[in-house]
């Protein structure tokens, strides 16, 4: 039987048809990311140097502590060397050498949406990145996935197709089925990473809550109120909206107490992205109006997907820098094979063990990474006036 033939034979529901034939693909690739036993694992370590720059310590003090026995021998290979240590091993280092950086209690936790009511402008990319990188470092994080096309959820090692039945999104909270949040948090293959998951039947809650809210606007507020109640046991909490104006998305900038807007260095996105600020400005201005009254400790522009290489690129980044002054974050994510690469594979470029492309692709995707983070590091740890002597010692306040 040809294609023409087997698209004929299903022109009685063409639409049945193409879902299934792309939902088979989805499936395929999701069942390459998950190891055999269905569980996503982080194969990624660090060096000795490396693990002792994130813990704060040298490694002549992480050497003396293996070896007094404060902290476990590292695994060796057969030759003798150190295979590497995993996440868990730096943040038990951390732990031994009283070197967390999580905020003091009297600290509020930052909630943090990604935002943009366009598509494909790497708004997950930057969540999933942003949530490893504070974890890596050492912090706690709870990542919500709002948005039913569920990337992030699998990025985090559940197959929303077979894992997330309809009770287990935000639906069931949003909809008053649930009064906590504390039913759909799930622990991580990332040590330090919690997830509240999404599905596409998440789809579905948007138009059962826009129900709800009529005549009582006071609704959207209850994302915040959920947060609120198991905000106690993380340093930053970072919402993955999704790219549409809708309740869901209203629901997230009202629960966030920070916003990054991504922006890709094009016309289109560029204009798009001023509709989004006009948009949000009439839509908080008509919350206030009903008490619902959501601010914002930082607010910044993250340019994504710069490829320098393109002259029209370049002056659009230039017109961004003069438009947006200090709301634009100074580095850039460039559009990167290594990002295309890992994404393809429902991946992240943190959580690869090694290069996807070469050594030096490699090492300039993380150097930008890093850096984007480094920013976001610092504008949430200056919301902490716990954190606020160790910032001037470092000359950041």
């Amino acid at each position: 039987m040809t294609d023409q033939d087997t698209t004929d034979a299903n022109d009685a529901d063409p639409l049945e048809f193409l879902r299934q034939r792309s939902e088979d693909v989805l499936s395929a690739l999701r069942d390459d990311v998950f190891a055999p036993e269905g569980i996503k694992t982080l194969r990624k370590t660090w060096s000795i140097s490396e693990a002792a720059s994130l813990v704060g310590r040298s490694q002549a003090t992480i050497r003396l502590a293996e070896k007094e026995g404060k902290l476990p021998q590292a695994e060796r290979s057969e030759s003798g060397r150190r295979r590497g240590y995993a996440l868990e091993d730096i943040n038990r280092m951390r732990d031994a050498f009283g070197t967390r950086p999580w905020r003091a209690t009297s600290d509020d936790p930052v909630i943090i949406s990604f935002s943009n009511f366009k598509g494909g402008v790497g708004k997950s990319s930057f969540a999933c990145h942003t949530a490893q990188y504070f974890a890596i470092h050492g912090y706690r994080v709870l990542v919500v996935d709002l948005d039913s096309q569920a990337s992030t959820t699998t990025v985090f090692g559940f197959n929303p197709d077979l894992q997330i039945k309809e009770g287990d999104t935000l639906a069931a909270y949003l909809l008053g089925e649930q009064h906590t949040l504390d039913y759909a948090i799930r622990e991580t293959h990332w040590p330090g990473i919690d997830l509240i998951p999404s599905a596409l039947h998440f789809y579905g809650a948007e138009y059962e809550l826009a129900a709800q809210v009529s005549g009582n606007v006071e609704l959207l507020g209850s994302l915040r109120a959920g947060l609120d109640g198991v905000a106690d046991a993380y340093d930053l909490i970072v919402l993955d909206p999704p790219p549409a104006l809708g309740l869901v998305s209203i629901s997230a900038l009202v629960a966030a107490n920070a916003l990054v807007i991504p922006v890709p260095p094009a016309n289109i996105d560029f204009a798009s992205t001023s509709h989004f600020f006009a948009m949000v400005i009439d839509t908080l201005a008509s919350l206030r109006r009903y008490g619902v009254n959501p601010s914002y400790k930082f607010l910044k522009v993250a340019l994504s997907k710069y490829d320098e290489r393109k002259s029209t690129q370049a002056s659009i980044v230039e017109m961004m820098r003069h438009v947006f002054g200090h709301y634009l974050l100074a580095t850039p994510i460039k559009d990167s094979a290594e990002i295309d690469n890992a994404s393809a594979r429902f991946e992240t470029v943190y959580e690869q063990p090694g290069p996807l492309t070469s050594r030096d692709v490699h090492r300039r995707c993380i150097t930008y990474l890093d850096g984007l983070n480094r920013e976001l590091e610092i504008l949430v740890r200056r919301t902490w006036s716990s954190h606020h002597e160790s910032l001037r010692k470092e000359g950041l306040m």
